[in-house]
């Protein structure tokens, strides 16, 4: 009885969870961005912030399919630069495909009639070339293809342009054999008599498009940004639309983030920058950085530096550029619980090479370590039961008195050694280990296609065919076979427990089958667990 209770509340906080996420997506007040109040020191220029090209600015005349613009690929990224601005406006992640067993490279950053996504940078102040005032530098390349050799670890793009005042701008894009980050440099050269003040700036645009999340699968896209103070925030379109960002901050980096997939700049950690964001009439908004403003003596040269981002969310790839840039692979509040679960899938997956194996090696670590307490809920159920005559017999001498049948109880209890509350425990564990791994299996781009066995080949989208589910139900239903139901029990709750095994089924139908595959196993598990605990119980008289 006692254990028919317990999944019915573990049922009902996990779907409660679920429900109470896509409220927060949909219809949660969304918080109030503040404006950072602390004086910028003298090397941040707030003063020509409103040099950045904004969103309001006319979508660029070239497009993804012009011969104008340059095509850099490598072993992991193929990328398109317009020469106008030196702006990135197409990636496509080559090891990542678009479908699964699929030949088309998953793209994310485009420029189509659904969705504009393109990575801006450029020199903005008094003597800025790609501000609001001058308009865009137009660079010149000796190549319109670059292509990473099979003998090259790392590959530059050099963009040239040279002011009127016969300033030569370099820009200059590097991009590396394994990663996904592009570095992106600009080294001014004053050959003029003047002396020059700049500084740099990357913003992402990107369409403002609706969340499309479900109950099942609550992911994020949006913005997020990290600063000194705060390591990690999301900051939502209709945070956008509400209030501009503009936060000083020593490093920090400015993002655009997806299921799966994120780009982000991220400027020098040691520089004091402006974190800002803008959003126009349009439906554009922007993301990004300004960086430190630099003086430059004539006949000198200064580099100014960011790096860029844009590929999956791969922790390990991610924690070499930033130490706070792999929080945008976000596990929730659980964060805590869900780091440990995702090393040791990680580890297990490195023995097996197989992801659905590792998901049941973690099943079957998680119950195993949660065996004693199984047990002593077995146990503290086994002896509920034997005690259900007395405690009958004792309703039946005491009535309705409820203070002195209270006091029998718990008389009755402390005598024969009895925590009504042992059977709850071991659900009380096992609901944040399972709110945990659904967060991992949900945001760990190493399950996107992931293959496990047979019909089952993507992990992290539903069953095809649904048989994991509804091999689920009929082991809840199995375990609920094993438990009848105590004669005392109200009648609908009976009910309700007897109709636990297919509501499961109907909700874990669209669950992503990695979830389902954890659920079905650790259900196998227990199903074990009962008939060895059971066994030992009858042993010693307790039915």
């Amino acid at each position: 009885m006692e254990s028919q209770r317990n999944i019915l509340l573990i049922g009902l906080l996990f779907v409660s969870f679920l429900l109470w996420q896509q409220w927060q997506v949909d219809n949660a007040p969304q918080p109030v961005a503040h404006t950072h109040t602390s004086v910028a020191p003298s090397t941040v220029a707030d003063a020509h912030s409103s040099d950045v090209p904004s969103a309001d600015s006319a979508l660029p005349e070239v497009t993804t399919n012009s011969k104008e613009l340059i095509t850099v690929t490598t072993d992991l990224l193929e990328i398109k630069i317009d020469p106008m601005g030196g702006d990135i406006v197409y990636s496509a992640l080559l090891a990542h495909k678009l479908e699964e067993n699929g030949d088309d490279p998953f793209i994310l950053l485009e420029q189509t009639n659904d969705i504009y996504y393109v990575a801006q940078s450029g020199l903005i102040g008094r003597d800025g070339i790609d501000s609001s005032r001058s308009g865009r530098a137009h660079f010149d390349s000796t190549s319109r293809e670059y292509t990473l050799a099979a003998d090259q670890d790392t590959l530059n793009v050099p963009l040239t342009y040279v002011a009127a005042n016969g300033v030569t701008y370099t820009k200059m894009f590097t991009l590396y054999r394994g990663k996904y980050n592009v570095n992106v440099d600009y080294n001014i050269n004053n050959t003029s008599s003047e002396q020059l003040q700049v500084q740099m700036y990357g913003q992402i645009k990107h369409s403002i498009k609706k969340s499309e999340s479900s109950m099942m699968m609550p992911t994020y896209r949006g913005a997020a940004f990290s600063t000194a103070d705060t390591r990690y925030e999301k900051y939502s379109f209709d945070d956008m639309v509400d209030t501009n960002l503009d936060k000083s901050t020593l490093g920090g980096w400015a993002a655009m983030l997806q299921h799966y997939f994120v780009s982000a700049w991220v400027p020098p950690e040691n520089d004091k920058n402006i974190i800002f964001s803008s959003v126009s009439a349009g439906g554009l908004a922007n993301i990004g950085f300004r960086g430190a403003l630099y003086d430059i003596a004539p006949g000198s040269e200064q580099t100014l530096n960011a790096q860029f981002y844009v590929g999956p969310k791969d922790q390990e790839s991610l924690s070499e550029i930033s130490d706070s840039l792999n929080l945008v692979v976000d596990y929730g509040f659980l964060w805590w619980l869900a780091v440990p679960i995702y090393k040791l899938l990680m580890f297990f997956q490195s023995l097996v090479t197989n992801w659905g194996i590792a998901i049941i090696l973690i099943t079957l670590t998680v119950r195993g370590a949660l065996y004693p307490l199984t047990k002593a809920q077995y146990t503290s159920m086994a002896k509920m039961r034997n005690l259900q005559p007395k405690l009958a017999e004792m309703k039946e001498r005491l009535g309705d008195d409820r203070q002195k049948m209270g006091q029998a109880m718990m008389e009755l209890y402390k005598k024969e050694k009895v925590n009504p509350m042992g059977g709850c425990l071991p659900i009380l564990l096992q609901m944040p280990i399972f709110i945990a791994l659904y967060w991992v299996l949900l945001e760990s781009v190493e399950l996107r296609h992931a293959p496990f066995m047979l019909w089952i080949t993507d992990l992290s989208v539903q069953d095809p065919y649904y048989v994991m589910p509804i091999l689920m139900g009929i082991s809840m239903f199995v375990m609920q076979k094993m438990q009848p139901m105590a004669p005392t029990m109200d009648p609908m709750q009976v009910k309700m427990m007897q109709w636990m095994p297919v509501i499961f089924t109907v909700f874990f139908l669209w669950f992503p089958a990695g979830l389902v595959l954890y659920w079905l196993v650790g259900n196998l598990v227990a199903i074990t667990q009962q008939k060895i605990i059971y066994a030992g119980l009858e042993k010693k008289g307790l039915k």
